[in-house]
């Protein structure tokens, strides 16, 4: 065995409580390294004769290791525990001390969970795994008021650059919550919507008040009552990292430099706050002068996005905040953050937009999820751009899966694009069966799917701003059979609770190969999903447990008697089976 592969820590994603009786151990080998690991696990103020042995699952691996993993239930929630590995005659321990021959014959030494207190245990809003999000750009959505229309507003439809108006408002958005509600969708998450002089509002001017081209905060809080009595819930952008250039302590500190009260708002490194070689001569968001980073170490201004946070929640009472730029702010503000928001309703949704490993954002003290980018670009390379075959891209799924604790990944934000990207039917250069797999890939995995507006009737678009397009209404301009696609997906996963919160396999996924095999299972229900990923048909066979089977999208049934099922895949076609007995 490769020891200086194997690694384990009793915390983070390695050792968590999952729920208030359950602590989830994880361990990690080389790949096709080990053939058997298990746990010796007990109290450590109980004698050693009582301790307890169980076997752990191989739970997934990427390309280098394998992913190891066991729930235990302690009787008196404290937990000591070592590992053991075995491959052919070779049996190694591995404990808090190292790797050792022998078996160990005392507690000292060992891993130490010393105690699952509840208030520690790491819980997600549980209606955030049930939930189908739904990205609205609300410049763009639906002009629903033209009394409020900017000064300047270009005929909806029209091109968009990255500095005109089309009149997109809230009451647009309200005069089609029928269509959202058809769709299945049970979330919205909205971009900033408080006053700012830009069409994405990412330059806020005003934290407590809705730009005046979107409606009023009534407004808001009439479209918020309007989406929970039909099932939907309300996410905003939060953007705490930084303000607008037109934000009130900023202009007076602009105005009176360095004797301004607000000047210890923000990071300045030389005054007066100009441009000086090009570059802004205080912090901003990537170098971007009408934004200037906030000191969210001071203590005012800690207390004033706090009180922002505190206020939509109250007041008008959203369901969720999306964190721009999250991982540019201090880790301690976030924990008084979440202490505020969750205080406030500890059913809120805190989702902070990163780009890489969020591990030390995610542990219970600061966000519920991410943004899940590592799951989009694993997207992007296997079903859009071929640039990965199908066992790397279930390595690049795993290898995010083992990441992190599960209640983690049953909430984790999965998009295939956004207000940021290129559109995803783009990213297929159009080929709508492309798309419509890697959908179908989004909706029926684990996690929390967002679809980013006017895809699911064909819109495209590269980079911003093109992706920033406006919403096509007219059905004779949207792809109607496209439209039906994604409403029957959602349907799918809303019918079956498996979908939405079982486990998550991978069965095959073969080197070089464009076709792959999951399964989503629990104590009630077990699907497999099979898809090809190449536009040449696909002759399959695979092994279905023994029973009557059925096609979720044909409704066809077959019974399987231990053989090997065959099965017939068109170019980028996919069967969703359904164990039935």
């Amino acid at each position: 065995m490769l020891l200086e592969a194997v690694y384990h820590r009793p915390k983070q994603n390695w050792a968590y409580a999952y729920d208030k009786e359950t602590i989830h151990l994880r361990l990690r080998t080389k790949r096709d390294d080990v053939q058997h690991a298990s746990i010796l696990y007990g109290d450590k103020y109980v004698p050693w004769d009582a301790m307890s042995e169980a076997s752990m699952e191989l739970m997934c691996h990427d390309e280098l290791f394998d992913y190891w993993q066991v729930a235990v239930k302690p009787q008196y929630r404290r937990l000591c525990y070592g590992f053991v590995l075995q491959s052919g005659d070779e049996t190694i321990w591995k404990t808090e001390r190292g790797f050792r021959n022998e078996a160990p014959h005392e507690h000292i030494g060992l891993f130490d969970f010393p105690f699952l207190n509840p208030i520690d245990v790491f819980q997600p809003p549980a209606w955030v795994k049930n939930a189908v999000f739904y990205q609205i750009f609300p410049e763009r959505f639906a002009n629903g008021d033209a009394s409020i229309n900017p000064e300047v507003v270009e005929n909806w439809g029209g091109k968009p650059t990255p500095a005109n108006f089309f009149g997109g408002d809230l009451q647009g958005v309200m005069d089609h919550l029928d269509y959202l509600a058809d769709l299945g969708i049970t979330a919205i998450y909205f971009n900033p919507l408080f006053v700012g002089t830009t069409n994405h509002k990412y330059d806020t001017q005003d934290y407590l008040r809705v730009d005046p081209q979107f409606g009023t905060n009534e407004t808001l809080k009439a479209l918020v009552q309007a989406c929970h009595a039909k099932g939907m819930r309300v996410m905003l952008d939060a953007v705490f990292n930084h303000c607008g250039r037109t934000f009130a302590p900023f202009v007076d500190a602009l105005e009176k430099g360095a004797n301004s009260r607000y000047a210890s708002w923000f990071h300045v490194r030389e005054w007066p706050l100009a441009i000086k070689n090009g570059l802004p001569t205080y912090e901003t968001f990537a170098f971007e002068p009408l934004m200037p980073k906030l000191n969210t170490e001071h203590s005012e201004v800690k207390e004033y996005l706090l009180r922002v946070a505190k206020y939509w929640i109250e007041e008008v009472g959203i369901d969720g905040w999306r964190l721009d730029v999250a991982n540019e702010v201090d880790h301690q503000f976030w924990r008084e953050f979440r202490s505020v928001v969750k205080q406030a309703n500890p059913d809120v949704y805190i989702l902070g937009e990163l780009f890489h490993d969020a591990m030390m954002w995610l542990q219970g003290d600061q966000f519920d999820a991410v943004m899940n980018y590592p799951f989009t670009n694993a997207m992007i390379d296997f079903f859009a751009k071929d640039n990965a075959n199908a066992a790397q891209f279930a390595n690049a799924i795993n290898f995010q899966l083992a990441r992190y604790p599960l209640q983690v990944n049953e909430v984790s934000f999965n998009l295939l694009d956004s207000h940021d990207t290129q559109r995803f039917l783009t990213l297929c250069d159009n080929d709508k069966a492309k798309m419509k797999l890697a959908f179908a890939f989004q909706l029926t995995f684990l996690g929390t799917p967002c679809i980013y507006y006017g895809d699911e009737i064909g819109m495209t678009g590269g980079y911003d701003p093109d992706c920033r397009k406006c919403m096509v209404w007219e059905e004779a301009e949207q792809d109607r059979e496209l439209h039906g696609f994604f409403r029957q997906m959602i349907a799918l996963r809303h019918r079956y609770q498996t979908l939405r919160s079982g486990s998550f396999r991978f069965l095959y996924a073969e080197d070089q190969a464009a076709w792959l095999a999951y399964e989503r299972f629990d104590e009630h229900e077990h699907f497999v999903i099979v898809m090809n990923a190449a536009k040449k048909r696909a002759n399959l066979s695979i092994d279905l447990p023994s029973g009557v089977w059925c096609d979720e999208r044909t409704k066809e049934r077959f019974t399987v008697n231990g053989n090997q099922t065959n099965l017939k895949l068109s170019g980028f076609g996919f069967n969703i089976l359904r164990k039935e007995s």
